[in-house]
């Protein structure tokens, strides 16, 4: 009988540096949000479930900002807001506390509690008016509630079940005082002061494996070599200065081991390289560096092999060793339809099933396999994807903890456990650089708003080469010595390259927060300046994110197949679609103005498709009889009306003042999105052509709402061009 197949789950915890350098304030609270909510509940989940067993990997300034926290030393404006006293609260603070404090998940997070989502029906959800003009109706005792539910509702549930402090709250439910609140603010203090220990624990008991990323989350290929992106993207246009620093890269790996070694007393062995970057040169640092293992993706592997992973599923389950000049390092990578499950699909199952289905999966490629070095890993965000679960996916996570470790032909297990005990040989002597994302840089690289913030980048660190020889001495020399002022620069500096400022850059991603993510960045680097005393450049007093007009936030980079199943069921389905954020494009009509926030549309070689997204799951949002209808504008006006109840129907043309049906048998599933494929022949669209669309919903024979409200959306249609120019995204 083969041994079991070993089971490693990979929980990467990230959050960006959020903290400003100088003057120590926080840009948005998500650390301590998570903090009490997912870095405590997700060892707490293990350390209560026998036989459970996993990977951590912490990112060094998530842990020094999760110190901050603890030490009650955080300058965070949520904090301030939170604590202070309603009947305090000028107008300002109030504004705040509506605009912010209703940031949480909808179905799970709010709704559960009664009086929390009375308070989101009272600051006018879905409905026109600003939070200026409807903070008149909240008294005081409205402010305080609003307050409490909001720190309440991120409380993990594991939190809830070891601090009965936050039961007893969730039990009072309103009315809240000032006394509940200072309880509630107490006992997450405790919960903070308990997490780093928790891990530290687990780790020394062989429950977990501590592992860590670069101290600030760099792209380490490209810290290493902007010019190494071209590997991957041939065509791809770079900044105009080339950002080569790999002393850089091996600062930021060091500084974050000392960081273990000093906080936690632990030297980590293994690492996931920021967000699975690797290249031949990034891995021969880590390895000088004194690690034992890396992880990153499966479609790194499949262009690192001659002939790819083709029909040879089988080497993806192997733990492989790359040579360096250093030695070795075992590679790990990660098995992309496992990880997307949990992350994106089962939080909408009911959790025993859930477990069936992953562990089902699991016996599936454990028989498949041959009995030479037998390894899943299945590596994911450890925070983002628990508050789309039921009680932030306790339940999941217990039972797909205790379920595997029950299973005989299964064993959980952590990273170094598997290469002390493997026996397999194979041998990578190259790696292809890229990422987890379509195994290059190009969400961090490439657009003109990254290639900008990397010039940027570039200037200020020569700024500290030529300006302050201790802080050059420092970088050089790939330490953390030095006096205070040279080691606040150095932080400055690193700060800024961290992979967050460019992952909101460019147009891949979209969110409201993203002005304050380019006004951080851009922090980080006039720091620099200041400490170097001499004056920033202009270009840094200028956004970088840049405001596309009437809601565009990108065009169509590559054909798309989505699944249409009104599911978002893999990250980068819909990545290569185009995009327009609705939110500022609403209709002015009625009180469902609110309910979209988001279309894209992209296609491939016969089909169309569009995802509409709702501001909360559109099986919520939506009645049965609802008509969600599709208008598309090209030489003739086209009309697709959908149902929940329905799955398909014909497409409409516009003849003569009446709707025809066409012979275009048109696809839609609405669940949490609708998604909509429709035959791209009957509507004649010629490359380099344009489409013009909308969307409206009527209710009870009455159209109540449009998107956008004066002029439909235009959309440029490539043709097969397209994928032949190779667009990079």
């Amino acid at each position: 009988m083969p041994a079991p197949l070993d089971v490693v789950f990979i929980w990467h915890m990230h959050q960006p540096y959020y903290r400003d350098t100088v003057t120590g304030e926080y840009a948005l609270p998500w650390t301590y949000l998570h903090a009490v909510k997912d870095y405590y509940d997700m060892p707490a989940i293990v350390e209560a479930t026998p036989g459970a067993r996993a990977v951590f990997n912490l990112v060094p300034s998530l842990v020094e900002q999760l110190v901050e926290y603890a030490a009650g030393a955080a300058v965070d404006p949520f904090l301030i807001k939170g604590r202070q006293d309603p009947a305090t609260m000028d107008d300002d603070d109030k504004v705040f506390l509506l605009e912010n404090f209703f940031s949480a998940n909808r179905q799970r997070m709010i709704e559960p509690h009664r009086r929390y989502l009375e308070l989101l029906y009272m600051a006018g959800e879905g409905k026109a008016g600003s939070a200026r003009e409807r903070i008149r109706h909240f008294s005081d005792q409205d402010l305080r509630d609003l307050q409490v539910c909001f720190f309440l509702a991120w409380t993990g549930e594991a939190a809830r079940r070891r601090f009965p402090e936050f039961q007893q709250l969730l039990e009072k439910g309103e009315r809240y005082d000032e006394a509940d609140k200072e309880l509630l603010f107490a006992t997450q203090h405790r919960l903070l002061n308990e997490i780093l220990p928790l891990y530290r624990r687990l780790h020394e008991e062989g429950r977990i494996e501590l592992a860590l990323s670069p101290y600030f989350h760099p792209i380490l290929p490209l810290l290493c070599d902007t010019q190494l992106a071209r590997e991957a993207m041939p065509k791809v246009t770079l900044p105009k200065e080339r950002f080569r620093h790999p002393e850089d890269a091996a600062a930021q790996i060091r500084r974050g081991l000392t960081y273990f070694q000093e906080l936690l007393g632990i030297t980590p062995r293994g690492m996931w390289p920021s967000e699975g970057s690797v290249s031949d040169e990034a891995l021969t640092i880590i390895a000088q560096c004194g690690l034992s293992w890396v992880a990153s993706d499966e479609e790194v592997l499949a262009k690192s092999l001659d002939g790819g992973l083709g029909h040879h599923q089988e080497r993806l389950y192997r733990p492989w060793r790359f040579a360096t000049g250093q030695g070795e390092l075992g590679i790990f990578f990660r098995d992309h339809r496992l990880s997307d499950l949990i992350g994106f699909t089962y939080s909408q199952w009911e959790p025993g099933r859930a477990v069936l289905d992953f562990c089902g999966r699991l016996r599936q490629i454990c028989h498949q396999l041959g009995s030479e070095g037998r390894v899943i890993p299945v590596i994911l965000d450890g925070e983002n994807a628990w508050e789309f679960y039921p009680d932030n996916g306790y339940h999941f996570l217990a039972g797909l903890y205790a379920a595997v470790a029950a299973a005989p032909e299964l064993r959980l297990a952590t990273c170094s456990e598997v290469l002390e005990r493997s026996t397999f040989e194979g041998r990578l002597h190259r790696i292809h650089p890229g990422s987890w994302i379509n195994a290059n840089y190009g969400i961090w690289i490439g657009h003109p708003e990254e290639n900008l913030a990397w010039d940027l980048l570039y200037q200020a660190r020569q700024a500290v080469s030529d300006h302050h020889p201790e802080a050059a001495r420092i970088l050089n020399a790939c330490g953390s010595d030095g006096d205070d002022a040279a080691r606040m620069l150095c932080s400055s500096l690193y700060a800024a390259e961290g992979s967050d400022w460019f992952w909101w850059f460019g147009d891949d991603h979209f969110s409201p927060h993203s002005d304050r993510f380019d006004r951080l960045f851009r922090r980080h680097l006039a720091n620099v300046y200041r400490l170097l005393q001499i004056d920033a450049p202009p270009a840094l007093l200028e956004p970088i994110k840049k405001k596309s007009p009437a809601g565009l936030v990108r065009e169509p980079a590559g054909f798309i197949e989505p699944e249409i199943n009104g599911r978002v069921s893999d990250y980068f389905e819909w990545l290569a679609a185009g995009l327009f954020d609705l939110t500022r494009q609403g209709s002015a009509m009625h009180s469902s103005d609110r309910l979209l926030q988001g279309f894209y549309w992209g296609y491939s070689r016969d089909h169309l498709f569009f995802r509409i997204d709702g501001i909360q799951e559109l099986t919520r949002l939506l009645k049965e009889m609802d008509i969600l209808a599709l208008h598309l504008i090209t030489d003739r006006e086209y009309r697709l009306p959908m149902q929940r109840s329905t799955t398909q129907g014909l497409l409409l043309v516009k003849e003569g003042g009446g709707w025809i049906p066409t012979n275009a048998c048109c696809r839609w599933a609405i669940e949490r999105t609708c998604e909509v494929a429709l035959p791209l022949e009957p509507l004649g669209l010629q490359p380099k052509s344009k489409l013009f669309a909308a969307v409206t919903l009527t209710r009870d024979s009455e159209q109540i709402g449009r998107w956008p409200s004066d002029a439909p959306l235009m959309l440029r249609y490539e043709g097969p061009d397209l994928e032949a120019n190779d667009w990079l995204i």
